[in-house]
């Protein structure tokens, strides 16, 4: 398996596919083609009924990893707009989790790269996040995926 067209594979895609594929032989060749087109990568978990708690893990992880620079207002704000772009979209635009009784456990993957096509050029970061989301109780969450895309 081959994932050398930048068309067929974009950085967004390809941090889908980590985040779902990471544990996976395929998560494997994902890696190495994230790693082969110098693009800086990490998968982490958190599980929570606390919104900031799923924040605050991202945000340590990217980080920590050296995904982003922690000093760098910039790159903060990058990856704070794709967290809560992607938080959205497991939440299905309520970005509400404890409050109105629902917990997550989710899977997180966050890449960073540039990208040079028209109209992309420069660094990029995007998040995938997949998990189940739903009451505090075993059989009545269900699954959901969140993406989030912003230029650095």
């Amino acid at each position: 398996m081959s994932y050398n067209d930048e068309k067929e594979f974009p950085l967004g895609k390809l941090t889908t596919l980590l985040a779902l594929l990471h544990k996976s032989p395929a998560g494997h060749e994902i890696k190495k083609e994230l790693t082969n087109r110098g693009y800086r990568f990490t998968v982490g978990r958190v599980g929570a009924m606390d919104l900031n708690k799923v924040i605050a893990s991202i945000e340590t992880n990217a980080k920590s990893n050296d995904i982003i620079d922690g000093e760098s207002y910039r790159e903060v704000h990058a990856l704070y707009h794709s967290i809560l772009e992607a938080v959205q979209g497991v939440g299905r635009g309520t970005v509400q989790f404890g409050e109105i009784l629902r917990t997550v456990g989710l899977t997180y993957s966050i890449v960073r790269g540039e990208i040079n096509s028209p109209g992309y050029s420069g660094e990029w970061i995007s998040i995938c996040i997949y998990g189940t989301i739903g009451a505090p109780k075993k059989g009545f969450e269900h699954d959901a995926l969140g993406f989030g895309f912003n230029h650095i």
